[in-house]
């Protein structure tokens, strides 16, 4: 049966308790997803909301939700994410966007600004893993 437990040490202060844990223990997991890199695009390849941090999060976060179901998951499945920005002055922004999809079952997150994406025009991308049940019920 797996088990994933998500928490902080009592010793170590998680200034964003409500974006991320710093650990999560999955044991006897029944499958691992391992997601690309998701950008801001529509199901046509188009980029969503250019200059505009809130919805390129949430479209990126939307396309991850999309591709995990593909593959049998959900969102509360992923256990570990990195997110890469260009503009780290819109944290703000970001954790907003986030905060609309993840509200409990926390993955680990790190965030890292860089100089550029793909493509002009992208401002953040999401890669994730996730962590199935081996019982068959969603996580």
């Amino acid at each position: 049966m797996t088990t994933i437990r998500r928490g902080d040490p009592p010793n170590l202060k998680n200034v964003r308790a409500n974006v991320y844990h710093h650990f999560v223990r999955v044991d006897h997991p029944g499958s691992l997803i391992f997601l690309s890199g998701q950008l801001s695009r529509d199901s046509a390849g188009n980029l969503v909301g250019p200059g505009d941090m809130a919805e390129q999060t949430r479209q990126a976060i939307r396309n991850m939700q999309t591709v995990l179901e593909a593959a049998g998951g959900s969102l509360t499945d992923i256990v570990s994410l990195v997110v890469y920005t260009t503009d780290m002055r819109q944290f703000k922004e970001i954790v907003g966007a986030r905060t609309e999809f993840f509200r409990e079952q926390l993955p680990t997150s790190t965030i890292v600004e860089v100089n550029h994406l793909a493509d002009p025009g992208l401002l953040i991308e999401f890669q994730a893993i996730a962590a199935l049940p081996g019982d068959g019920a969603a996580g």
